[in-house]
């Protein structure tokens, strides 16, 4: 695998995430009250949430659908000029195409794409800001809203599936000029899976081999929190809740993370993590290779990893263990 790759700081960051739930009643319970997202704005198929400071109008889009699992995953472009050069790189990429779509309730128009394995992606820069009302106004200038529930503080990364994390790894190169910043090589010859960033946070969006012969599977989206502690005392609310608490509190070994994974009502994974302070600021780094036997000692500390984190994914499919 080559070492680096050269960003082109043409995506700003990760903008949102849709998910679909076939328990969209239940799904909206839980992300607003118990998990603290905020309801930005809903129509007849979809709620716009935000967490408490996220500066957009939505970082998750919950969509009413037969099933569960992943919409589309939404960049924000950096300028209307770095939109432009993405649209062409893209046009001429070879992956699929969607074109240009009007937006939604939360940005104007963008352009959507897909990769090669089904997950749809869009990239727009025209965007609606957050607009909290009365109850919703932070005491703080500097934050964007109030927060309640396990309170994340913003939208992290998601994790997808894939057949081939090498050829995923291309897509992301060259749609979104994203960079590699630690990988899993297994003995194979097989990339068991890539963590990327379009600018210097550690990663906004990981790809890991799909093991269950689906196709467009989602496996997490994740959200930030300040501290440690919020993880402990949201663990709490879940338990209160009776939401299903997969694994964790631990600490991942790749990228350092402080984690917490649960399952919302219709089964898609939901993780709450802290990354520290964790950046990437060396515009020389050689993405961290992780081995085979490096993977098999498990996490830096905490649990053995259960066998449903490397099975479970949404859409659910015949080959995943009931």
């Amino acid at each position: 695998m080559p070492m680096q790759t050269k960003p082109a700081f043409d995506i700003a960051h990760l903008g949102h995430v849709e998910i679909y739930t076939d328990r969209f009643d239940e799904s909206l319970d839980f992300f607003t009250r118990v998990f603290g997202l905020k309801l930005s704005g809903q129509d007849h198929t979809s709620a716009y949430l935000r967490a408490w400071d996220d500066y957009e109008f939505y970082s998750l889009k919950l969509t009413r659908h037969h099933t569960t699992g992943v919409g589309h995953i939404g960049y924000r472009a950096a300028s209307p000029e770095a939109l432009a050069r993405r649209v062409e790189v893209i046009g001429a990429s070879g992956y699929i195409v969607h074109g240009w779509n009007d937006g939604d309730m939360g940005h104007g128009r963008a352009f959507r794409f897909e990769d090669p394995f089904g997950h749809v992606f869009e990239i727009y820069y025209d965007t609606r800001r957050a607009e909290p009302d009365a109850t919703d106004r932070p005491a703080l200038k500097n934050t964007a809203s109030a927060f309640t529930g396990a309170a994340p503080r913003r939208i992290d990364h998601l994790n997808l599936l894939s057949a081939d994390v090498r050829e995923f790894r291309r897509f992301m190169e060259t749609c979104l000029g994203s960079r590699v910043t630690e990988y899993i090589q297994l003995d194979n010859g097989r990339l068991g899976g890539c963590w990327f960033t379009i600018n210097n946070k550690t990663y906004d969006l990981a790809c890991t081999e799909e093991h269950g012969g689906g196709h467009a599977r989602l496996h997490h989206v994740t959200y930030a929190t300040d501290q440690r502690e919020d993880i402990l005392r949201a663990a709490d609310i879940f338990l209160q809740n009776g939401v299903h608490i997969e694994t964790g509190p631990h600490k991942h070994a790749i990228q350092g993370t402080f984690f917490l994974y649960v399952w919302e009502p219709a089964g898609n994974r939901v993780e709450l993590a802290n990354a520290g302070a964790r950046l990437i600021l060396a515009p020389d780094w050689e993405p961290v290779c992780w081995t085979e036997t490096d993977r098999k000692k498990g996490q830096a500390w905490g649990l053995k990893t259960i066998e449903t984190f490397h099975t479970h994914g949404t859409p659910p499919n015949d080959k995943e263990p009931a």
